[in-house]
């Protein structure tokens, strides 16, 4: 299972550094929209890895130093993957959400959540790019497994 959460961790960093490229690279014909999600995609991850690890975290929807982007994804990436080689699965981590709602949750469960929670955005990032006339990133998991 930890290999699977540890490809999947990759996915998820192989991609965002795509996306993160794509806007560095095409700044001007990014919606604000596509920026918002794209700096949420990368609060979030950020977020959930600190609910697990006790540390502050950042806000849903804070943007961020174009410059510091691919920084921020790196770092991501080394904290779930310190959290997978280093923490249980089963491990039960409390939290509370950003209205302040009291929750629990495994590990795994988080993580899972994590990469669910990115592919969805990246989804809705491809549809917002092809409506501002950039050609989409295909960010399916299956076209990463047969090119990478």
């Amino acid at each position: 299972m930890r290999t699977h959460f540890q490809d999947l961790l990759q996915y998820n960093l192989h991609f965002n550094q795509l996306l993160i490229q794509n806007f560095l690279e095409n700044n001007s014909a990014w919606s604000e929209r596509s920026k918002n999600l794209l700096n949420h995609i990368l609060n979030a991850h950020q977020i959930w890895n600190a609910r697990i690890l006790n540390q502050d975290t950042m806000g849903v929807w804070e943007v961020h130093a174009d410059d510091s982007l691919l920084h921020i994804n790196s770092d991501n990436f080394n904290s779930s993957f310190k959290i997978l080689t280093e923490r249980e699965f089963s491990d039960i981590i409390c939290y509370r959400n950003s209205q302040g709602k009291e929750f629990k949750n495994t590990i795994q469960q988080v993580l899972f959540h994590l990469i669910n929670h990115s592919t969805y955005h990246r989804g809705q990032i491809a549809t917002l790019m092809k409506q501002s006339g950039l050609e989409p990133i295909n960010t399916d998991y299956i076209f990463y497994k047969r090119h990478f």
